[in-house]
């Protein structure tokens, strides 16, 4: 299923990132598509356990994702910031 990912401008300043459409179940899976995009991303969000870092907050339709399982729904809005 489709999701939006809206990366903050704080993040932005460093990596070129565009809202993008991706696909994906999960929260895990839908960042998975984005860091397909921009590959160097991966290692500021998430750490060498491939958890979030603490500096970095997802939020998923408005609500605190707390962990990369996290559920999607068709036509979620996943930001990070």
């Amino acid at each position: 299923m489709t999701v939006r990912v809206v990366v903050t401008p704080q993040i932005g300043r460093f990596f070129d990132c565009p809202p993008a459409d991706v696909e994906g179940q999960t929260l895990g899976e839908a960042l998975e598509g984005l860091f397909a995009r921009t590959p160097r991303l991966r290692g500021y969000v998430l750490d060498d356990r491939g958890q979030v870092r603490r500096h970095v907050r997802i939020f998923v339709d408005g609500h605190t994702a707390v962990d990369l399982a996290w559920a999607l729904e068709p036509g979620s809005e996943i930001y990070m910031m």
